[in-house]
């Protein structure tokens, strides 16, 4: 009975709207903010190409708040479409 209701939650259609977007940049900000601060070497080699575009980071550092900013913000979105706030 559990699987059910999780898989019916977890189908349930999302349209894409601007506040979506919003959120996903608020959270990738987010992110970025957390690994300035605390992110031990953010200076890791393959270095960008134009680094003061991005906070100075190399590759790695970039690609992990990325990806922490994104599962961030697809959490906060779904949990918000969740109680039907979006």
């Amino acid at each position: 009975m559990l699987i059910s209701s999780l898989l019916a939650t977890a189908t349930a259609p999302l349209e894409w709207s601007s506040n979506m977007g919003i959120i996903m940049i608020i959270a990738n900000i987010f992110a970025i903010a957390v690994g300035k601060f605390t992110i031990e070497r953010p200076h890791s080699k393959p270095e960008l190409p134009a680094p003061q575009l991005f906070g100075g980071f190399g590759l790695p550092a970039v690609l992990a708040t990325a990806s922490f900013g994104h599962i961030l913000g697809v959490g906060i979105i779904l949990g918000l479409h969740s109680i039907g706030k979006i």
